[in-house]
């Protein structure tokens, strides 16, 4: 038997239970982990609260979590991939809030030495999705990108990826984000009432593309200042469409090789960080989605289940 992560019903995590679940067993064209490290994301307590049913019904009991960080041990038939042994980190079939995980060997890269498990549980989710939106905004070298949410999961990866391409990059945080977004070559200023004047001090002529993934309601501000809603694009506001602007969900696992191919070659090189915000044990899961829930996150959350 391993443990596991599991709710009969939706709610808050106070729902959660921690319960004894029979061994996975990898089938054909699969993988089965070890669960060393599972990456935290809003979405986790989205599905929980019920929020997503009509895209993403839970057939109970569930589980939650997708990133995933751990070591190969066992391998379906048909998988050449990899070997058990292998310390590996990308998405999950199944729940990650667990001791062990099935994986589709398509949807997970090999994790370096160098890279801590607690990072490497990060990366999937957050990191697979700034890299998309960054190619889907068509963002280049020189040009100016405001990023809502600066500070939170996906802004970490994108003002940092973005950095990496030569762009400009201001980012809306906390004040007390400020120095750590500075660090990053992030132009940080405050979000709320006043915005688009405080963008256009330090950018006179606004910007060139928008990602907002914070959902504080700068969808206005945001069309304003890239001069139109064709290259601002929301991981949240799915209720702006009909402004023009582009909307944006990840499937967990896509473009996995090249996504986590160019973030680890950054993270090895320097490049980019990913600040820890917190980590918690399996047995207080419930108390990591509570903070998920809070927002104003520096950084990710990380649950450790071994």
């Amino acid at each position: 038997m391993s443990r596991a992560v599991q709710f009969s019903e939706y709610g808050t995590p106070g729902v959660l239970r921690i319960v004894d679940v029979p061994p996975l067993t990898a089938g054909p064209g699969q993988v089965r982990l070890a669960v060393r490290a599972a990456g935290v994301n809003p979405i986790d307590w989205k599905i929980l609260h019920g929020f997503m049913r009509q895209v993403m019904p839970v057939d109970f009991p569930g589980g939650l979590g997708s990133d995933v960080a751990g070591v190969v041990d066992q391998v379906g038939e048909g998988v050449t991939a990899f070997s058990v042994g292998d310390e590996v980190l990308g998405a999950s079939l199944t729940p990650s809030y667990a001791q062990s995980a099935l994986a589709d060997p398509a949807a997970l890269v090999a994790k370096p030495a160098s890279v801590p498990w607690e990072v490497a549980a990060t990366l999937a989710g957050s990191g697979i999705t700034a890299w998309e939106v960054l190619n889907k905004l068509k963002i280049s070298t020189e040009e100016t990108l405001l990023v809502h949410g600066a500070a939170g999961g996906v802004g970490t990866f994108a003002v940092q990826l973005a950095v990496a391409r030569g762009a400009r990059v201001i980012g809306t945080a906390s004040e007390r984000n400020h120095e750590q977004l500075r660090s990053f070559g992030v132009e940080p200023v405050i979000y709320g009432k006043g915005l688009v004047d405080r963008v256009r001090a330090i950018s006179p002529h606004g910007v060139d593309a928008v990602l907002d993934a914070s959902g504080r309601g700068e969808i206005p501000d945001s069309i304003e200042l890239a001069g139109g809603p064709t290259r601002v694009l929301s991981l949240v506001a799915f209720d702006a469409t009909d402004t023009g602007i582009q909307v944006h969900m990840t499937e967990p696992g896509a473009g996995a090789p090249q996504a986590l191919g160019d973030i680890l070659a950054l993270i090895e090189a320097g490049r980019l960080q990913m600040p820890i915000a917190g980590t918690y044990p399996l047995d207080e899961v419930a108390a990591a989605l509570a903070v998920s829930q809070s927002g104003h996150l520096s950084g990710k959350l990380v649950v450790l289940p071994a």
